[in-house]
């Protein structure tokens, strides 16, 4: 299989936080531009369908009338420092807030582990930017 580095369990010690951004779809690319702003480079983002207290809806298709009970959102995933994670809750809410029902919520969870798969780099080292990466 190649060169396989050696992967040594580590730490970070509750330095690193993981952060969940589920916002309305139409809100992505505005928070997508708020986090760079703030100098947060790198989110991985996933399309996803949630329910909650905005319910679902009724529509029609072809003349036939169907319930749907749950509503798409976009979703970023954020590792960062613990000392970001304030600023990344404002500057989202700055941009993603629209005041109704759905406008989505920001998870928090401690980061106890990363590992660079192309180098076998561990803990902060992978979360390190790279120009070569």
């Amino acid at each position: 299989m190649g060169n396989r580095a050696s992967v040594k369990s580590f730490s970070l010690g509750g330095f690193v936080k993981l952060v969940y951004i589920v916002v309305r779809p139409s809100k992505v690319e505005v928070v997508k531009s708020a986090l760079s702003a703030i100098k947060i480079n790198g989110a991985t983002l996933f399309d996803v369908r949630g329910f909650g207290s905005s319910k679902g809806h009724t529509s029609s298709y072809r003349g036939s009338e169907y319930v749907t009970d749950t509503n798409p959102k976009g979703m970023l995933m954020v590792a960062c420092n613990d000392d970001d994670v304030p600023n990344i809750i404002e500057a989202v809410r700055d941009v993603a807030n629209t005041g109704s029902i759905g406008d989505g919520k920001i998870f928090v969870n401690e980061l106890t582990d990363v590992i660079r798969i192309r180098t076998g780099e561990t803990g902060e080292d992978a979360l390190l930017e790279k120009n070569d990466d």
